[in-house]
């Protein structure tokens, strides 16, 4: 017996909006059935995390000074970070696109649009579960290349081929079963067309990785062919994710009783503006050789100015309708603790990329900051949806700590990052790998590993806090069914 609201609440009916009505960034109401999906799309999502997680404790252990020599050699330590950024990233974003899109679907989906959305769902499910398995089942040679790293295995590679088909599926289903703004371009409508162009933009990365597949040269080294394959269609995932922590941010400004001072059409235009550097990819493709210098920055410059055009002002935005918050309910804090933290990652991971010279650990530095960023505002939109989908909302002491402890977690990481970047550390090693020579290089990956070590701790929070609340539902369901009998 769920007591608990079953519905996202919005204006349904067309409103006349003029420039003093007050904005109201909430999600679309949902059917039955699209709550359905969103709950087995986060299920996937909890278990990827929960997957990386385990790889990532690993993954630290072999960069800790004193530690990782008890532990393999550089081997280990590339299976281990290619299986822990492939769940973490590409599994993990997939899973929680696949949950926002769902809840943004039309309602008068037809039966065959259903069973394509479970399709989709299943193809990821079983091809994420092929990538974490396939280094036990056919061990390969791990390929650091960015965004999309591998193990050139024939088991890994058709693991992660079912995964591209449910992501081409769900992308599909996404773009032909959305509304792109609605009946009226009130908050909701922002954010529908926020959702919708999140979509776009994946569409785009995916036809990316296409033309990389069709036009790369014949013959390549397997490191040079992936880094290749994967650096088009992987800088233009970056605006799907980036448009996905934009929609978090104002669902969870608003969640808290903030009052975000932007129009719902100034927010539509920013995110017109965030969607606007993905077009450059394919333009990328038509000016330059593939295997360019000229085409491998034109993505970076699109990334940059797209993004960050349209990030600066949505971020001083949040901060002024978060300004004013003093107390609130024990489920309204760890969604503004989600959002602060997720603004000091992103903001740190964008000013260190500033600092980036030669080929080091400040790299790494920069993503972490950045995706981290995205992740934790994402956790913080599943701490709001979860009531919403009919399960208990998140309070207490743990899930006003997980988002600082990840956060600062993952801040100690990167400043560790940081500090041995300056000193000429390089990334992508472990171990006797890495050379440290002097104390400074010694302080600052011990640095990274306590940072790294906290952060973990922080996600594994995140997933207990988030199945505690999944599974309280379903135990007081029982209860109140025990008691009418």
């Amino acid at each position: 017996m769920n007591t608990h609201t079953n519905t996202i609440t919005t204006h349904e009916n067309p409103r006349r909006v003029t420039a003093s009505t007050p904005a109201h960034y909430v999600l679309p109401a949902t059917t039955a059935d699209s709550r359905r999906l969103a709950r087995a799309w986060l299920w996937l999502a909890l278990a990827a995390l929960l997957g990386s997680g385990l790889f990532s404790v690993l993954l630290v252990l072999a960069r800790t000074p004193g530690i990782n020599a008890l532990l393999p050699g550089g081997d280990f330590f590339r299976v281990a970070l290619v299986v822990h950024v492939d769940l973490s990233v590409l599994v993990w974003f997939i899973a929680i696109a696949g949950v926002l899109w769902s809840l943004n679907l039309k309602p008068t989906i037809t039966p065959w649009g259903r069973r394509f959305a479970w399709l989709a769902l299943v193809l990821c499910t079983t091809g994420a579960l092929g990538m974490a398995l396939a280094p036990f089942v056919d061990s390969g040679e791990a390929i650091m290349a960015n965004y999309i790293p591998m193990i050139d295995s024939a088991a890994f590679r058709a693991a992660l081929l079912l995964f591209a088909a449910g992501g081409l599926s769900l992308v599909l289903l996404t773009m032909a079963c959305t509304v792109p703004i609605g009946p009226a371009v009130d908050g909701t409508g922002a954010l529908r067309f926020g959702l919708h162009a999140s979509a776009v933009a994946a569409a785009v990365a995916l036809l990316a990785f296409g033309w990389s597949w069709v036009v790369i040269p014949a013959g390549l080294p397997a490191n040079a062919y992936y880094e290749i394959l994967y650096w088009g269609g992987g800088h233009a995932l970056q605006f799907t994710w980036t448009l996905l922590m934009l929609v978090s941010w104002l669902v969870l400004v608003q969640a808290c009783g903030g009052q975000v001072p932007l129009s719902p059409r100034i927010v539509l235009l920013l995110f017109c503006v965030a969607l606007l550097g993905v077009f450059a990819t394919p333009l990328a493709y038509l000016m330059h050789d593939i295997s360019s210098v000229e085409h491998r920055h034109l993505h970076t410059w699109a990334m940059r100015l797209g993004g960050g055009t349209a990030i600066a002002p949505l971020m001083l935005a949040v901060l002024l309708g978060l300004a004013p918050l003093r107390r609130l309910t024990a489920s309204l804090r760890p969604l503004r603790a989600a959002v602060l933290a997720s603004l000091l990652l992103f903001v740190a991971g964008g000013v260190i990329g500033l600092t980036i010279d030669g080929n080091n650990v400040r790299i790494p530095a920069h993503y972490h900051g950045s995706i981290v960023g995205v992740t934790l505002a994402l956790m913080g939109m599943i701490y709001w949806l979860l009531p919403r989908l009919g399960y208990v909302a998140p309070s207490g002491r743990i899930a006003l700590l997980q988002p600082w402890l990840y956060g600062g977690g993952q801040l100690l990481h990167i400043i560790g990052l940081m500090w041995s970047g300056g000193y000429g550390v390089q990334r992508k090693v472990a171990g006797a790998e890495q050379v440290l020579r002097t104390s400074g290089e010694i302080a600052g990956m011990g640095l990274m590993g306590l940072g790294g070590l906290l952060a973990i701790v922080g996600g594994l929070l995140f997933a207990w806090v988030v199945i505690r609340a999944m599974r309280g539902d379903v135990a007081r369901c029982n209860g109140a069914q025990r008691s009418a009998a």
